[in-house]
């Protein structure tokens, strides 16, 4: 199969060859017929599988079909990098049939945006607090929008977002196509989708809420205070290429990267407290090779398209399955193997128990040194359960 066999704007389909783009991923091959259609569109799969693609292209190609317009569609993104990063994708595309995109995300000048929402653009990728800060500031009128795309819907439709996607639903016209696209989607978030859309098609493209195969999921039982201790030895041991180290904290994620940077590390740190140059700066020297390490909040787990990753690194296990699975998502994309490493002390238990029922397997675990007493508190059976939860000590990282 190739994007040919599809009716999309030929000049789309040839910036795509110029990319060595040329075969579909299936979310693809099956988002954008039904897309095309100007059918409302459920898609869920996992991360990696070229999501972006599945709604850029389509939609793009209905906006070329009729005189353009300024504000005709607008995709909403959860976090600042992952709104440039669907930006530079549908730009890209867009700048080859003559439509205009434009970057909203806090973080940078208010006014540049104003500035540019004011001469008008067709295609506007936003997260939702600045968006709102433009449509309270009469920038940007959403009356006309024809196609509402909401990226990592789930997370877009939680509850710390509701209240936002909420009032921007209000100031837009029912007569429009609505598209979500999620790695997963929980019932209740689906019910409420479902409110919002009319007559929504739903695709499924592989295992819901699974990693891909290709990701080694490891798991390490260490005390809390033995966490950096663990991760030095894990680094110092192998010199992985590339690494993604989640925590859940802003401060702790700034004394995880003080502790590697003092050993020489050369380090990329991203959190909300970052200006978004900084994190920008982060990214791009994380892509580019000039930091071999990111330490990153959850902000970093969501969307990024980051090419060569290898390791992913829990120093913080994350409280919801969900977010487990976005964040080792990170490493074995493009059918490339990785390793997804997760440290857990006593009092993370429940959300490891949650992890794993969600996986439908437990997790493999290693030896720390600590481990034995550690399984211990894992298994109230006593030591006849640890030393069987326990395997033999094997080598952790892999060369790349």
């Amino acid at each position: 199969m190739s994007f040919d066999q599809f009716d999309l704007d030929p000049r789309s389909i040839a910036e795509l060859t110029s990319q060595n783009i040329e075969i579909p991923t299936p979310v693809q091959a099956q988002a954008i017929p039904i897309a095309l259609e100007g059918k409302d569109l459920v898609a869920i799969a996992q991360t990696g599988t070229g999501k972006t693609l599945g709604f850029t292209l389509p939609a793009l190609t209905l906006l070329s079909q009729k005189p353009l317009k300024p504000n005709s569609m607008l995709i909403l993104v959860p976090t600042r990098e992952l709104c440039m990063q669907v930006y530079e994708v549908a730009r890209n595309i867009g700048n080859v049939m003559n439509i205009r995109c434009e970057a909203i995300y806090g973080g940078v000048n208010l006014e540049r945006q104003a500035t540019s929402l004011k001469k008008g653009v067709e295609v506007i990728v936003a997260t939702p607090g600045r968006l709102i800060d433009h449509v309270n500031r009469r920038n940007i009128n959403l009356r006309d929008m024809k196609i509402l795309v909401l990226d990592e819907a789930d997370r877009m439709l939680d509850m710390g977002f509701l209240p936002d996607i909420q009032y921007i639903v209000g100031k837009m016209s029912k007569e429009r196509q609505t598209m979500m696209f999620s790695a997963t989607f929980p019932d209740d978030i689906a019910r409420f989708a479902e409110r919002m859309m009319h007559e929504p098609e739903r695709i499924t493209v592989g295992t819901i809420a699974k990693p891909v195969d290709n990701v080694r999921q490891i798991l390490y039982p260490v005390a809390p205070e033995k966490k950096s201790q663990l991760l030095l030895k894990l680094l110092e041991n192998e010199d992985p290429n590339s690494v993604l180290i989640f925590l859940r904290t802003k401060d702790r994620t700034e004394l995880v990267s003080k502790i590697l940077e003092n050993k020489g590390y050369k380090v990329a740190t991203i959190h909300g407290d970052r200006s978004q140059g900084q994190r920008q700066q982060a990214l791009d020297g994380f892509r580019k090779g000039r930091f071999s390490i990111m330490v990153a909040t959850d902000v970093a787990a969501r969307g990024l398209d980051i090419d060569g990753v290898s390791h992913v690194i829990n120093y913080d296990i994350p409280l919801s399955p969900d977010d487990y699975i976005h964040r080792i998502g990170r490493t074995a994309r493009a059918e490339a193997d990785g390793d997804a490493i997760t440290f857990v002390s006593p009092t993370e238990f429940q959300a490891l128990g949650a992890i794993e029922r969600t996986l439908g397997y437990n997790l493999d675990r290693e030896d720390s040194d600590d481990a034995p007493r550690i399984l211990t508190l894992f298994h109230p059976k006593g030591s006849k359960g640890a030393k069987n939860a326990r395997r033999r000590p094997r080598r952790m990282l892999r060369r790349r």
